[in-house]
Order: C-alpha cells, then structure tokens, then sequence
C-alpha cells in the first residue's frame, strides 16, 4: 500500500462511515476505481477503531453514564426502570445478531460480499428501502419509548451491513424510521450500538490486516495503518457532530439520491470493463 492509498482510504472511512452510504463499500469502490486493488475487509475494520474512538469521545458523558448505571442496575434494583439501566441493555442485545452474523460468514464478508456487482446493486436496492422508511415513518418515538423491540429489530438491521454497501448506519437509521422513531433517536442509538461490534471487529482483524486475503490486496505497513487510523478518527469526529444537526432539520434523500447515483456510477464502470468486479 503506499502513502497516499492510505490517507486518501483514511479520509474516505472517516467522512462515509456515519452517513447511511457504507463506508465499506467506498472503500472498496475508492480502492478499485484510484488504486486498481482492494484494501480488504481487515483494512476497513481496523480503521473502523478510529472512527469509534471519535464516538467513545464525542459520547463519553453519556457513555460513561449508561455504564456506570449499568453496573450499579445489576446490584440495586432501583435504578433498573431508568432508561440508562435500559439502554445498556438494549446495545448488548442489539449487538448479538452482528458478532453472530459476522462469525458464521466471515469468509463470505471477506471475499464473496467484496464483489463490485453486490457493492453497487446493494448502494441501489437499499437506497429505496431508505427512502421508504424516510417517506411512511411517522417519527413519534424518542428515546424515551425505546423499547427492547426496537434495540433487537435495529440490531438485526446493523448485521446487514456486513455487505458493503448496506450501510451499517443506513440500516440502523431504516429500521428506525420503519419504528417510528425520530431521525435524532434512531442516529443516537445507531452510533452506540455500533460500539461493542466495531471496536471488537477491529480488534480482531488487526492481524489480518498484515495479511493479503488475495492476490492483488493491498497491505499497508504498521505506520500506514496507525496513520489512516488516526484521520479517520479526526474526520469522523466532525462527521458526528453535521450528522446530528442535520438529520434535527433535514430529510435523508439526499443520501438516497447520492446512492443511486454512486451505484449506478459503479454497474456503468462495471459494464464498460473500466474496473474489475473483484
């Protein structure tokens, strides 16, 4: 991998990895259109640590809070109807059917699910499904009247994402509106159930990523990885912060029409013989 491989992929992860586009499938799309390769899942996973460290501490109050209340809930069944006792519950659960997806079909996430064709027919077919939640969700729910339901149903939405080109926070946010919650309540729950999965499915990609899965992979040196690490944290941090003002005030079809294009970009290429599927 050389230097600018790894900045421009550290950039991309950080500015694509909250929107509802994936920022899987950027990666892989980023790396077969500039670079002529593909970065691999581990790359994509590891970086991913970055973008979670700007979540750990764009939340760290109420990160800090939940778990503390959390904890003090298993002993002290006073705090147990408080909705921080709650919602530490609702991301352990909600984070179960994405380590439990991810294991079974780990070979499949790595190499069949990287094809182009699946990338740029999933950015297309879940942009409408978006559009669908944004056009019949009532949006009545905060995050008050979250419920078990609805950490279980968005979890399993989250496990979607293992296909580039789902979007782990478009899923997360579809299968919001679909529940009637509220564009903010969906996007604050979105980003601490990613949490436990990101921060362990990096954890254990790192020595992978050393590694090339197939010919043809990029694999960046430990300085490489430290420093697309790094941006994309940077990056992601101020993505947090415009994405939470902007779903407050805005519709999601912008990333809908985006991802039509993106996709429909990508099966063009693909049909032209400019970029290989794999």
């Amino acid at each position: 991998m050389s230097w600018i491989e790894a900045i421009v992929l550290g950039i991309v992860q950080g500015l694509t990895e909250f929107l509802p586009v994936s920022s899987s499938g950027h990666l892989r799309i980023t790396s077969a259109i500039f670079f002529e390769r593909d970065a691999g899942a581990s790359f994509t996973a590891v970086t991913q640590l970055g973008t979670e460290a700007a979540v750990l501490i764009y939340f760290a109050k109420d990160i800090f809070r939940i778990a503390r209340i959390w904890i003090v809930g298993i002993w002290d069944s006073s705090v147990r109807a408080s909705l921080d006792y709650r919602m530490g519950w609702y991301v352990i659960v909600g984070s179960i059917p994405i380590g439990v997806f991810g294991y079974l079909f780990k070979d499949q996430i790595r190499e069949t699910a990287r094809n182009l064709w699946v990338v740029a027919t999933t950015l297309i077919v879940f942009a409408f499904v978006l559009a669908f939640a944004e056009y019949w969700g009532r949006q009545t729910r905060t995050l008050n009247d979250f419920r078990m339901r609805d950490g279980v149903v968005m979890g399993f939405a989250q496990a979607m994402a293992l296909i580039p080109g789902v979007s782990r926070s478009g899923g997360t946010l579809t299968a919001g509106l679909f529940l009637s919650l509220t564009r903010e309540t969906a996007t604050r729950y979105s980003f601490l159930l990613a949490i436990p999965a990101v921060v362990m499915s990096g954890i254990f990609s790192i020595g992978d990523v050393f590694e090339p899965a197939a010919p043809g992979t990029s694999v960046p040196t430990v300085a490489q990885m430290v420093v697309a690490t790094l941006i994309a944290g940077g990056v992601g941090y101020a993505a947090i912060a415009w994405l939470l003002r902007y779903v407050a005030h805005h519709t999601l079809y912008v990333f809908v029409l985006y991802r039509v294009a993106l996709g429909s970009l990508v099966l063009a290429l693909l049909l032209t013989g400019a970029i290989s599927a794999t």
